[in-house]
């Protein structure tokens, strides 16, 4: 196993502002890990940004030799995005970081000491979160003890993508091609010896957060449905439960009906009734219809990402392994040839 390379992965979106702030910070921690005989590079991700951000990202890599970009054709979404740039991984660990510098790389020689120690998931995990409001940070340390108690996959609590994958984690990790990706349950899936790293998350060095609070909800849909069933099984409790309450309330009419008759028709409790078992059969509706439409997405088979360009290191690099819009691009040059 290779212990002598890195490759420090950042999947941005619209963040022109913050990468020229960032940048300086890793490139110092490359520095010192170079002393220590790590060689280390950047790969920046461009998940289709509406901004500035892939001309500065150009923009450093004219000033860094260490510094490879890659940009997909439009924006994939964060978990799509992370793939790519992993995908791009061939030989050594692969260190991932969020593009808003909340989590700080001064850590990075912490994961570092630690994989070197035969570790294969080193992962950060926060003991505080500055600059989000009381919403984000309650929600948030919610979602985490709901999916732990739900998953039988072990997701630790409070720990987001901050995190550094060994040669064999990562490789195993690229064998997983699943449409609906959410990548910290993968993390956990994938398994092999893990061990956390506590630290307090900062503030944004620019900008605003891409994620609000509709499409942190949809984040945690996703988590859920990826790794539980448990929302089914609610739905077929929830319907046993509805039955059994709708059985005993007609033996309760029935028995009121031959003891003392009931000549008052009864309009409020009967819609009472139908709207109530009506809105339990949507809500079983709608949790399979989520199953459903993963199911159909996967059945498509399509590519999970498709490259726009790429532009690796100008170091002495082994040859980087095709992503999947290249083995699209390759196959469609081969049926024309």
């Amino acid at each position: 196993m290779n212990h002598d390379r890195l490759t420090v992965v950042i999947a941005a979106y619209n963040e022109a502002d913050s990468l020229p702030a960032l940048q300086p910070r890793i490139a110092a921690v490359l520095d010192a890990l170079a002393r220590d005989g790590v060689d280390g590079q950047v790969l920046y991700v461009d998940d289709g940004s509406q901004d500035a951000t892939w001309a500065v990202m150009q923009q450093l890599a004219a000033a860094d030799r260490r510094i490879a970009l890659l940009r997909l054709s439009r924006n994939f979404g964060k978990e799509l995005a992370l793939t790519a740039g992993l995908d791009r991984v061939e030989e050594g660990a692969a260190l991932i970081l969020d593009a808003d510098g909340q989590d700080p790389p001064e850590l990075i020689p912490q994961f570092v000491a630690k994989w070197r120690e035969g570790f294969d998931d080193v992962h950060g995990t926060r003991m505080g979160r500055e600059g989000e409001g009381w919403l984000k940070r309650a929600t948030a340390h919610t979602f985490y003890r709901v999916i732990g108690a739900l998953s039988k996959t072990p997701i630790p609590a409070d720990t987001g993508d901050f995190r550094l994958l060994s040669e064999r984690a990562l490789h195993a990790l690229q064998q997983l091609r699943e449409r609906h990706r959410f990548m910290k349950g993968l993390f956990g899936w994938v398994g092999f010896n893990r061990v956390a790293i506590a630290y307090h998350r900062e503030p944004r060095v620019a900008g605003r957060s891409k994620f609000n609070l509709w499409r942190l909800w949809n984040l945690a849909l996703e988590g859920i449905t990826s790794f539980s069933t448990a929302p089914l099984r609610l739905a077929t409790y929830l319907g046993l439960l509805s039955a059994l309450v709708a059985f005993l309330y007609g033996v309760a009419i029935i028995v009121k009906a031959l003891l003392w008759g009931d000549p008052v028709a009864g309009w409020p409790t009967m819609m009472s009734v139908i709207l109530f078992l009506g809105g339990v059969q949507l809500i079983a509706l709608g949790v399979i219809g989520e199953y459903l439409g993963r199911l159909y997405d996967e059945a498509k088979q399509r590519p999970l990402y498709l490259v726009d360009s790429w532009q690796p290191a100008r170091t002495v690099l082994p040859a980087q392994r095709l992503g999947e819009g290249d083995r699209v691009q390759r196959l469609r040059g081969s049926a024309v040839d």
